[in-house]
């Protein structure tokens, strides 16, 4: 089936979602939590040929990670559908209703966007997470995955189209794009007669491409130049540990932190204790002029600052106050996750107030950026834009919205 059929038939297929009720909806889910478990055996086959394939090619391990499924991961999968089920179903929600002085009765209701594209790089979670995602929110959903996952998607979306068919909606409300050519992405982003959404996740250079080449609207997620700044005053035990788990816990997700921001007043004690944790766990450490009088480590470039890693890497700076922190942040960050580590009120409300990007903590770790942690249930992405959704991308975000207004036969005068 080329690109152009599979699109046709996810719009046809999204004029049916968005009239199911909340319990047809959640029944698909449910269905389809059952394939995954079904059928995981030979979702696990699939994976397994992908990252043998990828660890041929040299993908780092980090990224590998990213990639690699197993029982307890497709358990988490099966998990995100009863997660997404139990949720409140935002379609056909009444935001606001007024009436107006000619007697018109004026609602603004929650509605599906339609038929969504989804653009992505070796994460197969992914396919669960935007399938059913889209499902209870009453949308279709198009699915490009990268090269490196494509048996894993191919298995996995074979599970959610048997259940979809045992819940008696139209296959094609998920349809999975086979070709993983540079062409076909191309291709799907002219594609607005069919989509009203892209959404892409992955690295900084995928979305700078949907970006640019996109005739659809383009919701950016995933590229995550995450920053934690550690002030003069923090407790620097716990301070170790937030830093230790934001970047080694899973350092290939984007909101594992890449660039470590510390206090002057401290950086003598503190650079070499975090340094000894992270360096005994394979981390490689860039730092500032400053930062290397404390820790043997390579010298940092203004390039380093501006990378997501994705990897066993850390940037670090010293900076003289919270001030410069921000200063920092404001130059190099991608507008993801960034974190203060204070016991200093008045900083701590400075950097909540100043520091623009989705989520901005104060005292723990960035790693908490994610929809099921924020109890959405799962996410199709973290947004790092404004409009028309920021931060963990869940149910809401994938609804619009429409005015019903009803009348007593008036006319305007």
């Amino acid at each position: 089936m080329d690109l152009l059929n599979k699109g046709e038939r996810v719009k046809t297929a999204s004029r049916k979602l968005r009239l199911l009720s909340t319990n047809e909806k959640n029944e698909a889910i449910m269905l389809i939590s059952g394939e995954l478990e079904a059928q995981k055996g030979e979702i696990l086959r699939a994976n397994s040929i992908d990252v043998e394939n990828s660890r041929k090619k040299g993908m780092k391990e980090s990224l590998i990670d990213r990639l690699a499924l197993s029982e307890e991961r497709i358990a988490m999968m099966v998990k995100s559908c009863e997660n997404v089920a139990s949720l409140p179903d935002p379609v056909g929600e009444i935001e606001s209703a007024w009436i107006q002085k000619d007697g018109l009765l004026i609602s603004k209701e929650r509605v599906p966007i339609g038929a969504i594209g989804m653009i992505y790089e070796s994460r197969p979670n992914v396919t669960v997470d935007a399938s059913i995602l889209a499902i209870k929110s009453g949308n279709s959903v198009l699915l490009k995955g990268g090269s490196d996952a494509i048996n894993s998607n191919k298995a996995i979306v074979s599970a959610i189209k048997t259940a979809l068919a045992l819940a008696g909606l139209p296959d094609s409300s998920v349809e999975l794009v086979e070709d993983t050519s540079h062409e076909a992405v191309q291709e799907m982003l002219k594609m607005n007669q069919y989509l009203s959404l892209i959404i892409p996740r992955g690295g900084a250079g995928l979305i700078k491409f949907v970006v640019n080449n996109s005739r659809i609207p383009v919701i950016e997620t995933g590229t995550g130049n995450c920053h934690i700044f550690v002030d003069y005053n923090a407790d620097l035990n716990k301070a170790v540990e937030i830093v230790d788990n934001a970047k080694t816990q899973r350092p290939g997700t984007c909101n594992a932190v890449e660039t470590l921001l510390v206090h002057r007043d401290i950086a003598a004690e503190f650079i070499p204790r975090v340094s000894e944790v992270l360096s005994k766990k394979g981390v490689e450490l860039r730092g500032c002029d400053e930062s290397t009088k404390y820790w043997k480590m390579i010298s940092a470039t203004d390039e380093d600052f501006a990378t997501e890693f994705l990897d066993l890497v850390l940037a670090i700076k010293v900076v003289k106050d919270v001030d410069e922190a921000i200063m920092h942040i404001e130059k190099y960050s991608s507008g993801h996750s960034e974190a203060i580590l204070t016991n200093d009120y008045a900083n701590s409300r400075k950097f909540l107030k100043d520091v623009d990007s989705a989520a901005v903590y104060v005292n723990a770790s960035t790693r908490f950026t994610d929809g099921g942690e924020f109890g959405f249930g799962s996410e199709i992405g973290i947004s790092t834009q404004k409009l028309h959704a920021r931060g963990p991308f869940g149910l809401k975000e994938l609804t619009s919205y429409k005015y019903t207004i009803l009348g007593n036969n008036q006319v305007r005068k």
